[in-house]
C-alpha cells in the first residue's frame, strides 16, 4: 500500500458529492479513485463532475476492484449494514454514514464481521474532529467546569419533500437517526460513558411513520443527566450546552459549524467561578476547519500505520444501543 488510501465512493448520494468527496480530495493521505452507481450513465456524469478516474455501472464491481482500499459508504440507513458487511468481505475498509446500522444487533454483526476480516470500520460522525468539538472535550476533561452536572442538545431543522428518504419507515429513516444522533453522540463524549437510564418522547408521522420529532433524557452512571431535542420540522438549530459544578460551556454551532453562515466566527462560550468576583464569561475563539477532512485522514491514517480507531465499531455498537433504548422508550 502506497503513502495515500485510494477511496471508492459507494453511490452518488449527495452527502457524498457535497461533503465528504471533496473533503477526501483535499486531504494529506487519500485519494478518490472510484464512484459506482446503478447506473453507469449517472456514474459516468457523476465522476466527470466529481473529477474521479473511474466510475461502476453496480457496487458489486467497485467493491472487487483491486485497486481500491477503504469504501466510503453514504447508503440510505438500510443499507449501511448489508453493503458495508459487503466490503469487508471484498477486503475493503468502510467508513460508513451516520448511524451506523439500523439497530443495535446488525451493529454488532458488522463489528464482529469486520473484526473477523482484520479491517477497520468507523461511523463518519465528523464533529468530534473539528477544533471547537477538540477544545471543548479537552476543557471538560481538564475540570473547567468542575463535574457533568447537566447536559443539553438540539439538532433541527425542515424537511420540505415528503419524499425525503429520511422519512421513510422502510428505510431506517427518523429524527433520531439523522439528527439525533448527534445529540446522543455528544453527551457520551463529553462524559466518557454509557447511559444507563433513558426516558424519550416523540410525534411519529402519519404518513412517515417515522419520529419527526422527539425529545428524550439520559442519565449517565456518574450523575450527570442530559436532555436532546430532534425535529425534521423546526427551525435550524444545532447546539448543545455542557453544565457543571463550576462553569458552564455553550457551542452555538455544535456539529456543523460552518451552516448556516460560513463566515461567521466560531466561538466557545465559557462561565465560570462562583466566587466573590462573581461568574467570569470567556469568548474562546476557533479556527475554521474541514471536519470532514479531519475524519477523513483519521481514518486514512489508522489504515496506513496499523493502528487503532479512536473511535472503533464497537464505540458505534454503544451508540446504536442507546438509540434502540430511546426508540423503545418513545414506543412505550
Amino acid at each position: 500500500m502506497a503513502d495515500k488510501i485510494r477511496w471508492g465512493i459507494l453511490s452518488t448520494a449527495r452527502i457524498g458529492q457535497g461533503a465528504v468527496i471533496p473533503a477526501i480530495q483535499k486531504s494529506r493521505n487519500g485519494e478518490v479513485v472510484a464512484v459506482a452507481s446503478r447506473d453507469l450513465g449517472r456514474g459516468q456524469a457523476f465522476a466527470k463532475q466529481a473529477g474521479i478516474p473511474k466510475a461502476y455501472g453496480s457496487y458489486e464491481a467497485m467493491l472487487a476492484d483491486p485497486e481500491i482500499d477503504a469504501i466510503y459508504n453514504p447508503l440510505p440507513n438500510d443499507q449501511h449494514g448489508p453493503w458495508s458487511i459487503r466490503a469487508a468481505e471484498m477486503g475493503k475498509h468502510v467508513l460508513c454514514e451516520k448511524p451506523i446500522a439500523s439497530n443495535a444487533d446488525e451493529a454488532q454483526k458488522m463489528a464482529d464481521v469486520f473484526a473477523k476480516q482484520g479491517k477497520l470500520l468507523m461511523e463518519a460522525f465528523m464533529y468530534p474532529f473539528h477544533p471547537q468539538t477538540v477544545k471543548v472535550k479537552a476543557m471538560v476533561d481538564s475540570g473547567a467546569i468542575g463535574q457533568i452536572r447537566l447536559m443539553t442538545a438540539n439538532f433541527t431543522f425542515f424537511i420540505d419533500d415528503e419524499d425525503d428518504i429520511r422519512l421513510k419507515k422502510d428505510m431506517s429513516g427518523g429524527s433520531l437517526m439523522d439528527v439525533g444522533c448527534y445529540c446522543v453522540s455528544v453527551m457520551r463524549l463529553m462524559t466518557g460513558e454509557e447511559p444507563d437510564k433513558v426516558t424519550a418522547l416523540a410525534r411519529f408521522g402519519q404518513r412517515s411513520q417515522v419520529d419527526e420529532l422527539m425529545v428524550g433524557t439520559l442519565s449517565f452512571p456518574s450523575g450527570a443527566v442530559g436532555h436532546f431535542g430532534c425535529s425534521f420540522r423546526s427551525p435550524l438549530n444545532q447546539n448543545y450546552e455542557v453544565q457543571g459544578s463550576e462553569g458552564r460551556i455553550l457551542v452555538e454551532r455544535g456539529f456543523v459549524p460552518f451552516r448556516p453562515d460560513p463566515k461567521a466566527p466560531i466561538i466557545i462560550r465559557y462561565w465560570h467561578g462562583q466566587g466573590e468576583g462573581g461568574t467570569k464569561y470567556e469568548e474562546i475563539p476557533v479556527e475554521p476547519a474541514d471536519q470532514y477532512t479531519l475524519m477523513a485522514e483519521e481514518f486514512a491514517d489508522a489504515i496506513l500505520h496499523k493502528r487503532s480507531l479512536r473511535f472503533p465499531a464497537e464505540y458505534s455498537v454503544k451508540q446504536m444501543r442507546v438509540l434502540d433504548m430511546l426508540y423503545a422508550a418513545a414506543r412505550g
